[in-house]
C-alpha cells in the first residue's frame, strides 16, 4: 500500500470544529485511511507538511463552464441576455475542440491552485474537458449542454439525443473520477416537446439532471405567461425534479418553488458573483436553508465571473445572502463553507467535502502564515471572509498530490496559460 501523510496541520472536521492532526491517506484506493493518533504511519511513502496551515476538504465547485476561460474579460457589464446573445453565443459558435481543451486546462489549473478539487460542468466538446480531467487528476461531472432555440426539429433532437449520449460514454471515465449528467440547458432554451420526450430517457437510464432555472425575471415571465406556473411547477410536471436533480442560479424562486424544491429534494447551485455581476438578482439563500432545501456554491464561467476562486465564491455568497435577507446573521461563515465543501460534493453525488476515514481523499492545505489571516479568532470565519486562493499551498484529489508548495505537479503551468492564450486571440479573430 502506498500512504501519504499530511502532518502537523489543524483539521477542519465534518462538524467545522477544528483540531490538530495528522492526515493519512491510502494512495492505492483514493481514501483517507485515518485522522488524528491512528494516522502516524511508521514510514509513510511520501509526506506533506502543513505545519501551522489549516487541512480542509478540497472545495467542490458544482456549476460552471471550464473552457470560458478564454472568454475571461471580453465581453463584461451587460445584462444576461444582451451578454449571451451579443457577445457570448457568437463566439461560442466559433470553438473548436481544441479551444474547449486549452481552455478546460487553464481552468483546472486555476482550481487546482485554489484547492478546488471537483467540479460540474456545462459546455460542448465534452470528450476535451474529459481528456484534460483524466490528465489533471481532478474529480468531474461532465456533461453535453443541449440547446433547441434556433434549431430545426432535426437538429434540436440531434443535440438532446448527444446530451445522453455523451452522459452514457463518458460516465465513469479518468478511473471513475469522471461522472455525468444530462443537461438541458434551461427550461427556456429547450422546448417542452423534447422535455416530453427526452427527460423519460434520461429517467430511464437513471442519469442525473443539470440544468439553469430561475436565474432572471426574464426566464421566469414568460413561462408563468405560458403555462400559467412558475418555473418550477413547470418543470416538476415534466419529472425534471429530484433528488438526483440539481439546477444552477434559483435566484428568482418564490416561496410555492423553495417548498417544491425541499419536497423534492432537488438541489441548487448558488452562484452569487455571477448573479451580481450580470445584475440577475440575489438569491433567498437563507429561506432555501431553512426550508431545507440541499444548496451547494459554484462560479458558473469564468467569463461572468471573472475567476474560478471557490473562496471569492464563499465571500461573495455570504455578504449577498446578509443583504438579500436584510440580515447580517444570514448565510453565515459556517453556512457558506459547508455549502462550498459537503453541500456541493453532495449535490453531485461525491463522497467528498469532508475529512474522514473512508471519505474521498480530497483536500486543501490553506497557508495561514499572511497578514490577512492575523490574529486566529475563528478559522472558519477566515475560510469565509478572509482566505484567498492564494493562499493554497498543497491541494490532493483521489490520494494523487496535484499542488505541492504552489507548484502544479500535473501540467507545466506555463504552456497552459500561453497555449489558452494563443487559442483566445485565434477564437476571437475569427468570431470578429
Amino acid at each position: 500500500m502506498s500512504d501519504l501523510l499530511v502532518s502537523g496541520g489543524r483539521v477542519l472536521r465534518p462538524d467545522l470544529t477544528i483540531e490538530r492532526a495528522d492526515v493519512l491517506i491510502d494512495q492505492d484506493s483514493g481514501t483517507i485511511q485515518a485522522v488524528g493518533d491512528e494516522a502516524r504511519s511508521a514510514a509513510p511513502a511520501d509526506e506533506l507538511d502543513a505545519g501551522g496551515d489549516l487541512v480542509i476538504p478540497g472545495l467542490v465547485n458544482a456549476h460552471t463552464h471550464v473552457a470560458m476561460t478564454l472568454l475571461r474579460g471580453y465581453a463584461d457589464d451587460k445584462p444576461l441576455d444582451a451578454w449571451l446573445q451579443e457577445d457570448i453565443w457568437p463566439v461560442e459558435a466559433e470553438f473548436t475542440p481544441e479551444d474547449v481543451r486549452a481552455g478546460a486546462e487553464l481552468g483546472i489549473v486555476e482550481m487546482i491552485k485554489s484547492g478546488t478539487t471537483a467540479f460540474s460542468d456545462m459546455y460542448f466538446h465534452v470528450p476535451e474537458i474529459a481528456a484534460a480531467v483524466e490528465d489533471a487528476g481532478v474529480r468531474a461531472v461532465l456533461g453535453h449542454t443541449a440547446v433547441t432555440v434556433a434549431k430545426d426539429d432535426g437538429g434540436a433532437r440531434a443535440d438532446m439525443q448527444e446530451s445522453l449520449d455523451v452522459a452514457l460514454e463518458l460516465d465513469g471515465a479518468a478511473d471513475g473520477r469522471i461522472t455525468t449528467t444530462f443537461q438541458p440547458h434551461s427550461l427556456t432554451t429547450v422546448g417542452e416537446e423534447y422535455l416530453r420526450e427526452f427527460v423519460p430517457k434520461a429517467r430511464e437510464e437513471g442519469l442525473p439532471i443539470h440544468f439553469h432555472a430561475n436565474e432572471t425575471e426574464d426566464e421566469v415571465d414568460p413561462l408563468v405567461e405560458e403555462h400559467d406556473e412558475r418555473p418550477l411547477e413547470y418543470a416538476d410536471g415534466l419529472d425534471l425534479l429530484g433528488p438526483d436533480t440539481f439546477v444552477a442560479h434559483g435566484v428568482h424562486v418564490d416561496e410555492s418553488e423553495i417548498e417544491l424544491l425541499a419536497e423534492t429534494g432537488t438541489g441548487v447551485v448558488h452562484c452569487p458573483a455571477s448573479n451580481m455581476k450580470l445584475a440577475s438578482g440575489m438569491a433567498p439563500v437563507q429561506d432555501m436553508l431553512d426550508a431545507g432545501v440541499r444548496v451547494g456554491l459554484g462560479t458558473d464561467g469564468a467569463a461572468s465571473n471573472n475567476d474560478l476562486d471557490m473562496f471569492d465564491e464563499m465571500r461573495d455568497a455570504a455578504m449577498l445572502g446578509k443583504l438579500a435577507a436584510e440580515d447580517a446573521s444570514a448565510v453565515d461563515a459556517a453556512s457558506v463553507v459547508e455549502m462550498a465543501t459537503q453541500g456541493s460534493a453532495d449535490l453531485l453525488g461525491l463522497d467528498s467535502g469532508r475529512i474522514e476515514a473512508g471519505a474521498n481523499a480530497d483536500l486543501a492545505v490553506v497557508d495561514l502564515d499572511a497578514p490577512h489571516l492575523t490574529p486566529e479568532h475563528d478559522l472558519v470565519s477566515h475560510l469565509a471572509y478572509a482566505a484567498r486562493g492564494s493562499d493554497v499551498r498543497h491541494t490532493i484529489c483521489d490520494g494523487q498530490v496535484l499542488l505541492r508548495d504552489r507548484e502544479v505537479q500535473v501540467f507545466d503551468e506555463d504552456a497552459v496559460r500561453k497555449r489558452a492564450s494563443e487559442r483566445a486571440r485565434e477564437l476571437i479573430d475569427r468570431a470578429q
